[in-house]
């Protein structure tokens, strides 16, 4: 539970520890609305892969039985866990049903749910392919993640535009290289 009392005293002691006056009008308010943004962009703490993932279907039927579904192109934001900066991009999520397939909708939801906690690309790549691979009983999953951290290209280094990019696999995608290459060129499409 995000205890935003908490939040609100440790932005003052923040703002007052690099030299701002924390009585001056532009801050004022500057800890209530920290508490209240944190509150939403770490919602994933008081979500639940699971619980996004158990609606779901007979694929048997459906054309999806044997194919691969893949989700493209789905915008997260999260924080580093290093420097408490975001970082951002696009997750493609491909999974081999096995006997059941969820709504789309679905997977963007997960990746929300990890998204929305202080993170590191590869725990959040490997989060989000294990969540799938668990809870659809998938035969294979393959998650690719690819991030602009801004910690690197606001401070550090200073590299704006670079991406970083994570790939999980699970299952048939684990030991199959031609189903991992054709994933690969229909995310290119």
């Amino acid at each position: 539970m995000i205890d935003k009392d908490k939040i609100k005293k440790a932005v003052n002691m923040l703002l007052e520890a690099i030299g701002e006056d924390v009585s001056r009008e532009g801050l004022k308010d500057t800890p209530d609305r920290v508490a209240r943004m944190y509150e939403e962009i770490f919602a994933g703490y008081e979500d639940n892969a699971a619980e996004r993932l158990s609606r779901k279907f007979d694929a048997e039927g459906s054309g999806a039985d044997s194919g691969i579904v893949i989700e493209k192109d789905i915008s997260f934001y999260s924080m580093c866990e290093h420097h408490m900066l975001p970082f951002f991009g696009k997750v493609h999520i491909a999974y081999i049903p096995n006997k059941k397939i969820v709504g789309l909708s679905k997977l963007a939801r997960t990746v929300e749910v990890f998204a929305r906690r202080l993170q590191v690309q590869e725990r959040f790549s490997s989060e989000i392919a294990d969540a799938v691979e668990k809870e659809l009983d998938a035969k294979g999953v393959m998650v690719i993640a690819c991030a602009e951290h801004t910690c690197m290209t606001m401070r550090g280094v200073k590299k704006p535009g670079t991406q970083t990019v994570t790939v999980c696999s699970r299952g048939l995608f684990e030991t199959d290289a031609d189903l991992r290459r054709q994933v690969l060129d229909l995310i290119r499409t």
